[in-house]
């Protein structure tokens, strides 16, 4: 052993003294025997004052009676103790034993933490001779460790006090450890939660596929998300949304981590935002339907046709199984049902008639002038003050009703009908969409009544300004067809006339006023009536048309159009005149010959300036003509030119059948000239036949 004088002695003192290490030596009796500056300074003392003192004489009794109690450890146990020790005194304690105050012009040892090692010292021959003590500063070590700890807490309190609930379950997916918040939210025990009852509390219809779904990520590793229903201590289902994650260590799975957050205030509020879409969107489209209904029951002329758009709304707006029109009689005693397809199977579907005094949510609806709305049978026989109600009211497929009533100026025009095939409640939405149908609906049938009224006037004036029936004339065949528009009710201007004259002759005339309504037919009958005048007096084309000029141009506006083409012809022999103010030319079909149009000038329409002229007109046996109006070859898709291009086209088609029969020839160019086009103008075509010899019994 070097002696104490030698050079490593010296560094033995030197470190010892001068190292930021705190070191001393205690004997047996637990008094100091040396001590470095390091350790002194800790509580405000030198190296000398520790000399033959115990820690009590020296340390805060605090920390004196810890290191008392490790020096003793480690005399019994021949094993080193370690522990740390803080240091937050003011000053220390006087040498001669009193406590407070510092020794003067000593300052205080540092505050912080320090750790104290203790282990025992022994001589060459092994025996122990006391204890050492090795003191280390640790106060930073201790300052992350604490923002550890810090950081821990606040997280325990957040999740504490959030709307999560936390839980740990072991790698096989059970539950690890107690979790009192969520016991407190469903009221199991303890025991029941930790016993995998946390699906007991999972909604009957969630829990197969949140349990499989769990095994799932349990077997494979992979995040475990779901939204599932949780039975509350109160009995009530809330709704969760859990995420699980795995967590590993040294590539194995040693936990599972998961939250289960409360989402069922953001559930309530997603369905009440989609209950208020659906609304808004039902509103939408109601109103979108109701624009429909405006603009189809504007175009609808008839009660039958209101009907249709009725049943075709009924159908698509608000899903009724049937929809009827009904209209009351002129005595006021009856509804007479529009569309019988509308109504249940039964006896008033098969009359059609409803008395007003029988039972019925129409019969109710026209007699309070209010809807009348049944959810059920039972609100229907409360409704309609019956306890069997009528078949007018009642299908064996229907559930539910409502009737409407059609008011014009306040007074009853008839009844609307919708039934369901299930009990329904009609909202009160759906109650204005309804009454506002109604309404539009009472509009249309008032409009209808009024044009089906105008039409029938219309069209027996119009019918009444055509010849009754055709003469029979010896040696020619004629046929005559007038086609109004359908979906026009007002009186058009197309006419026709065939008549005999002076000479054995017979004049055919066909005209086209432009236009609709009584000026059209007025117009059209002054002229019809002025060629048949003019005709008896010079029947020649020339004449006829100068004379229906200057009748024009004296009894006409300037801005009414009027065409004519006017013949005459010799029965026996086919031959005449013909003359042309504005008209289409006349088709001519010859056996064996391909369907021409006549080359005789159209000239001017009248009342126009014009050397009027007449041409010469042959028709020989075997041979048709056609006169007819524009209103043939001539709409809003196809021009006048195509028009008469596609009447030839289709008249070197006809079938076999058609030549020599006037009739045959007209059904077959009307049909096939329209097909396709909505017309809309009206059509007159006359066809004159000269039959072979022989045959002119034929037809």
């Amino acid at each position: 052993m070097p002696g104490v004088n030698s050079p490593d002695a010296a560094l033995l003192d030197t470190l010892l003294r001068e190292a930021p290490l705190g070191f001393a030596l205690l004997g047996t009796d637990l008094r100091f025997r040396r001590v470095n500056h390091t350790l002194a300074k800790l509580y405000g003392h030198s190296p000398g004052d520790y000399a033959g003192r115990l820690p009590a004489q020296v340390w805060p009794p605090a920390v004196a009676a810890r290191a008392e109690s490790a020096i003793r450890e480690v005399l019994a146990r021949n094993q080193p103790v370690s522990e740390t020790v803080p240091l937050a005194v003011p000053g220390a304690q006087s040498p001669d034993g009193q406590a407070g105050g510092q020794q003067a012009g000593r300052p205080a040892g540092p505050a912080g933490t320090w750790l104290f090692s203790w282990f025992p010292a022994h001589d060459p021959a092994g025996r122990m001779t006391g204890v050492a003590l090795a003191a280390v500063d640790i106060t930073g070590q201790q300052m992350p460790e604490e923002a550890i700890r810090r950081s821990e807490e606040r997280y325990r309190s957040l999740v504490q006090g959030g709307a999560q609930v936390v839980w740990v379950a072991t790698p096989e997916g059970d539950i690890a450890e107690d979790c009192p918040q969520w016991r407190w939210i469903t009221g199991q025990s303890a025991e029941e939660y930790l016993d995998g009852g946390w699906l007991a509390v999972v909604h009957p219809e969630d829990r197969p596929r949140v349990e499989r779904r769990w095994q799932e990520c349990v077997r494979t590793g992979r995040l475990f998300e779901d939204r599932y229903r949780i039975r509350a201590k109160g009995g009530s289902y809330r709704h969760y949304d859990v995420r699980a994650v795995p967590v590993e260590h040294g590539g194995k799975i040693v936990e599972w981590v998961g939250a289960s957050t409360d989402v069922t205030g953001q559930r309530e509020a997603e369905e009440m935002r989609g209950r208020l879409t659906e609304q808004l969107s039902a509103a939408a489209l109601r109103t979108a339907r109701l624009q429909q209904a405006t603009s189809m029951l504007a175009e609808a002329l008839t009660v039958e046709q209101v009907a249709e758009v009725i049943t075709e709304i009924g159908r698509t707006a608000i899903g009724a199984q049937r929809s009827a029109v009904a209209l009351l009689d002129p005595g006021r005693l009856r509804l007479r049902v529009v569309n019988p397809d509308g109504m249940p199977p039964g006896p008033a579907a098969l009359g059609m008639e409803i008395p007003l005094s029988v039972p019925g949510v129409m019969a109710r609806a026209v007699t309070t002038r209010r809807p009348v709305l049944a959810e059920d049978l039972g609100e229907l026989r409360a409704l309609v003050g019956t306890e069997t109600p009528v078949p007018e009211s009642f299908g064996v497929d229907e559930r539910s009703w409502a009737g409407l009533p059609l008011l014009a100026a306040g007074a009853p025009l008839g009844a609307l009908r919708f039934a369901f095939g299930r009990p329904r409640k009609i909202s009160e939405e759906e109650r204005v969409f309804l009454e506002a149908l109604a309404g539009q609906c009472a509009l249309a049938v008032e409009r209808a009544i009024m044009y089906e009224r105008e039409h029938t006037t219309a069209e027996t004036l119009q019918r009444s300004l055509l010849p009754d029936q055709l003469p029979r004339v010896p040696g020619l065949v004629m046929e005559a067809r007038y086609l109004p528009v359908s979906k026009n009710m007002e009186i058009g201007g197309d006419w026709y006339d065939v008549f005999r004259i002076p000479g054995q002759r017979l004049a055919v005339a066909v005209g086209d006023v432009m236009g609709k309504g009584l000026p059209a037919a007025a117009g059209m009958g002054r002229v019809r009536n002025a060629l048949r005048a003019l005709a008896l007096t010079d029947p020649e084309p020339a004449a006829v048309l100068t004379g229906l000029d200057r009748l024009f141009s004296a009894t006409e506006m300037e801005e009414q159009v009027t065409t004519v083409a006017y013949l005459v012809i010799d029965p026996e022999t086919g031959e005449g005149f013909v003359g042309n103010a504005g008209h289409p030319p006349v088709l001519l079909l010859a056996a064996g010959e391909r369907p021409r149009l006549g080359q005789t000038e159209a000239g001017t329409p009248l009342g126009w300036p014009s050397q009027r002229q007449q041409h010469p007109f042959r028709l020989p046996p075997g041979s048709t003509a056609v006169f007819y109006s524009d209103g043939l070859v001539e709409n809003r898709r196809r021009g006048l030119d195509d028009g008469l291009d596609e009447l030839v086209a289709v008249a070197a088609q006809a079938p076999d059948e058609a030549a020599g029969r006037p009739d045959k020839l007209l059904e077959y160019l009307v049909g096939r000239m329209l097909a396709g086009y909505e017309q809309d103008d009206d059509v007159t075509v006359l066809v004159l036949h000269v039959p072979e010899r022989g045959k002119e019994d034929q037809g």
